[in-house]
């Protein structure tokens, strides 16, 4: 399954589209207003799927994961000094990629892919293609990309 996550142009907070394949809309993320970036996932139809929320007063930046109202986990940026790294407190996943952050894969506890994420880089905004292996891990990849995505922001 992939999945086309493009940032609207024009939008006072973070907000992005979500495609299939096909053009349909699958998700909507919008930026709210608060410390730190927070963004909530709503599918097609408007319903709130999960959140994306920045912890402040970290020393490194962490994000925390919500389906629903429910915490899963958090990914946090770790000390590196060439490549970026993060540690991943969520379904025994790790994140490796390139020191750009533009093309990484999400592996699974048993070093199988969950998803592969490219940038599209020939674009007015951030576009990026998450390949899922599995439909049920799209919604917890798309979390991980605009949770390095927002760090990637806050950065610059």
């Amino acid at each position: 399954m992939k999945l086309l996550f493009k940032q609207r142009f024009f939008s006072w907070f973070d907000s992005y589209d979500i495609y299939d394949e096909a053009g349909n809309t699958v998700y909507t993320v919008k930026g709210q207003l608060s410390w730190g970036h927070c963004l909530k996932i709503f599918d097609a139809y408007g319903v709130e799927m999960g959140t994306v929320k920045e912890r402040i007063f970290t020393f490194l930046p962490k994000f925390e994961l919500y389906l629903g109202e429910q915490y899963i986990g958090c990914i946090s940026k770790e000390f590196a000094f060439f490549k970026p790294k993060y540690n991943i407190d969520c379904n025994g996943w790790r994140i490796e990629g390139n020191w750009l952050e533009w093309d990484y894969t999400i592996q699974g506890p048993t070093g199988s892919r969950v998803a592969v994420i490219t940038k599209e880089i020939w674009n007015w905004t951030d576009t990026y293609v998450i390949d899922v292996m599995e439909p049920r891990d799209a919604l917890c990849a798309l979390m991980f990309v605009l949770a390095i995505d927002a760090e990637k922001c806050s950065r610059n």
